[in-house]
């Protein structure tokens, strides 16, 4: 009788498993569509002047890529970089300033900022100073990208048409990040994948939607708005910035888009399983707002969504229970199925999505050791800055 309730309960869990499944694959918002890419768009009869803001600190490995490709970008308009040195002890300036001698192309200015007073994040105390030099030239467009950010010669004016044609405040590209490694692939497209589905790219584009994301390696933004939302003033206290950026440009009254890159990527590598655990951990905890609740909640959901399926598979086909064998299998179906679309735009095997129970346990486990520093009094950690509590809770509004 008792072995008989505990398969009944665990038959009704996997039920709700897989309409679980079967809501997120129709009702939130498509998101594991991969079609969402940069907007129709036409040239503007006046390019608008843009100014880059690249804030470094500690990146001598990447730089060589990344800042060229900015160097070199084919924009009729007016446009100037300027590369933020935030601390850095391995030389970024100079290689910076080494490699504008070398490549030509838009003018660059190196500056930097000092170490960030209390209340502000690194990262956004360095984009502040940057702001603060771009505004001496008055310009339409600030384009906020990282040093890691490889951008092809059209990728700047192709933005700047987009937002000019859509009429929006702001238009960021999740960057195609490195896939090279096996945790590379077992990771990376999962957290893109993620990403979207808390925050469904159609969704942000949508006039009238609350929900709001911004992915920080590319992030073009109309220099008013960035006035009128108090960027990065408003959000100093973010750890993670892209989100809060475009929070505060929605309830400034902007419009947002956000979308799959086709010409950023990102050269950052994270070859080892413990670079992507950093990457992920450093701030899984500031986006559940430092909540318990949330924390739970985001266990208990992972748990379900993700591992019910696997599990159930396992237990009936052990347990010799074919309805809950069944009702696992098709639910994990339709995860590996949702899933196939980002491998392919990862260039990746679709063989790999039926491991994504495992790879969604492993950012359960990110999460959880996330909350746990938060709890040591660790705080975020990034490029040797530690952002104590509660400094660094993120301003999610």
């Amino acid at each position: 009788m008792g072995q008989t309730a505990a398969v009944s309960a665990f038959l009704w869990i996997t039920v709700v498993s897989l309409a679980a499944w079967c809501w997120l694959l129709l009702g939130q918002g498509f998101f594991w569509r991969t079609d969402v890419r940069l907007p129709g768009r036409r040239d503007p009869d006046a390019w608008p002047s843009v100014c880059v803001v690249v804030p470094a600190r500690d990146e001598a490995a990447v730089l060589p890529v990344g800042l060229p490709s900015l160097l070199t970008q084919d924009y009729p308009g007016r446009a100037e970089v300027f590369l933020v040195d935030d601390g850095s002890t391995d030389g970024t300036g100079d290689l910076a300033r080494e490699l504008s001698r070398r490549h030509g192309g838009l003018p660059l200015t190196v500056g930097s900022p000092g170490e960030p007073p209390a209340g502000w994040t690194g990262k956004l105390w360095a984009v502040r100073y940057g702001i603060g030099l771009a505004r001496a030239r008055d310009p339409e467009y600030l384009l906020l990208t990282d040093a890691d950010i490889a951008h092809a010669p059209d990728s700047l004016r192709e933005l700047v048409a987009a937002a000019d044609t859509g009429g929006f405040d702001v238009v960021s590209q999740m960057a195609r990040l490195r896939v090279a490694s096996l945790w590379e692939r077992l990771v990376v497209p999962a957290f893109v994948y993620f990403f979207a589905q808390l925050y469904p790219f159609r969704w942000i584009g949508r006039p009238g939607s609350r929900t709001a994301a911004a992915a920080g390696g590319c992030v073009l933004l109309r220099a008013d708005m960035a006035e009128k939302a108090r960027i990065p003033e408003a959000i100093r206290h973010a750890v993670i910035d892209d989100v809060a950026l475009a929070r505060a440009v929605k309830r400034s009254g902007g419009r947002v888009w956000l979308g799959l890159a086709d010409r950023v990527d990102s050269v950052r590598p994270y070859p080892r399983l413990r670079d992507l655990w950093r990457m992920v951990s450093r701030s899984a905890y500031a986006q559940l707002r430092h909540s318990p609740a949330l924390l739970l909640g985001t266990v208990a959901g992972l748990a379900l969504v993700y591992l019910v399926p696997p599990a159930a598979v396992a237990v009936g086909a052990a347990g010799g229970t074919g309805a809950v064998a069944l009702v696992g299998a098709a639910a994990w179906a339709v995860m590996a199925g949702t899933y196939v679309p980002m491998l392919r735009y990862y260039r990746q095997p679709p063989w790999l999505a039926p491991l994504l129970p495992f790879t969604a346990f492993l950012y359960l486990l990110m999460t959880v050791d996330s909350a746990a520093q938060h709890y040591r009094g660790r705080g975020a950690a990034w490029k040797g800055r530690t952002y104590a509590r509660p400094d660094a809770v993120a301003d999610e509004g």
